[in-house]
């Protein structure tokens, strides 16, 4: 029997379950009247995404920040929320109480209200998260122009290192390992930062597949070719790689878990997005340009090479 990917299975669900061509994007947007509501679920699975050292409440937590940062990304407030959770008969009142403070804790963070949800009991935790919220328009993952600058809100490459150091009980520098397991444990997606300059993008597309995703599927989109020229990392993620004989690249492009996300602007906002990105301490890096043709390509030495999409895939 063939076994089935990611994209194969999705496109199953889409041919029989939409009346027209399907288009992907960070959120769902809903027409009610007058009214757009933009939607987004997501789903959290003990077995495959809470390494053992992860408390249940920073994973509680984590479940409703994913959505959250496709809502960055987008430039739209999340508003309410549906939480749904599987959980084991065995589990303690203790356990329980520590996913509700996860929960609430996001919601008090980016000002979400819970509705209701559903609970069931199965062999491990799920968390499925849906958020909703108002909008008058959403930053699209297409729509970048030859000439945009390209950005991103963060450096890239610390969550690839603390889950290589979480799952492989991998050491290295204390301040580093602390600063890598943080972005594991306790992403902060930049929600603010979209809100207040979505209408300097032209593009926009959350990154927690992979940087390496998330720029071929912007270009695939956009149907323009990305050139980066300035790779989004710090030196003490170098340093690390170079101790664990890791590929640097690997661990900016393709580890994914970085609820970050990446936006092209024209050239003419570089300066207003820059002076909002101090006021909300935002670390923001120009990482390349958009220009004619497809793909994406990065800079090393005096030569461009093709980046393949190798970001996070289920099933793989």
């Amino acid at each position: 029997m063939t076994k089935l990917d990611e994209s194969t299975i999705i496109k199953i669900f889409q041919s029989k379950l939409r009346s027209k061509k399907f288009v992907t994007e960070d959120v769902e947007i809903l027409n009610f009247g007058k009214n757009k509501i933009a939607a987004k679920v997501d789903t959290l699975v003990e077995s495959t995404d809470i390494p053992s050292e992860m408390r249940l409440s920073d994973a509680a937590r984590k479940s409703i920040v994913a959505c959250v940062s496709d809502f960055a990304a987008k430039g739209v407030k999340p508003q309410f929320g549906i939480v749904s959770v599987n959980l084991p008969k065995t589990i303690s009142r203790s356990k329980i109480n520590e996913i509700a403070i996860g929960f609430k804790k996001a919601c008090d963070e980016y000002d979400i209200s819970i509705l209701g949800g559903d609970t069931n009991e199965g062999k491990e935790i799920v968390f499925n998260i849906c958020i909703f919220g108002e909008t008058d328009g959403i930053i699209e993952r297409k729509g970048s122009k030859k000439n945009d600058l390209i950005f991103v809100t963060g450096p890239f490459g610390y969550t690839s290192a603390g889950l290589d150091i979480l799952l492989n009980k991998k050491n290295g520098n204390k301040i580093f390992v602390k600063k890598a397991i943080k972005s594991v444990i306790q992403p902060r997606p930049q929600l603010e930062f979209g809100l207040k300059n979505k209408n300097y993008f032209s593009s926009s597309m959350d990154s927690s597949d992979g940087l390496s995703t998330t720029l071929n599927e912007m270009s695939k989109q956009s149907k323009k070719k990305f050139v980066i020229d300035n790779l989004p990392y710090r030196k003490d993620l170098e340093r690390y790689a170079k101790y664990q004989k890791l590929d640097l690249n690997d661990l900016i492009f393709h580890g994914g878990e970085e609820y970050e996300f990446v936006f092209t602007a024209s050239p003419k906002y570089r300066e207003i997005i820059q002076k909002n990105a101090k006021v909300f301490k935002i670390p923001i890096i120009e990482i390349g340009h958009v220009t004619s043709g497809k793909g994406v390509y990065v800079k090393e030495g005096n030569d461009f090479l093709r980046l393949k999409d190798l970001g996070w895939k289920h099933f793989r």
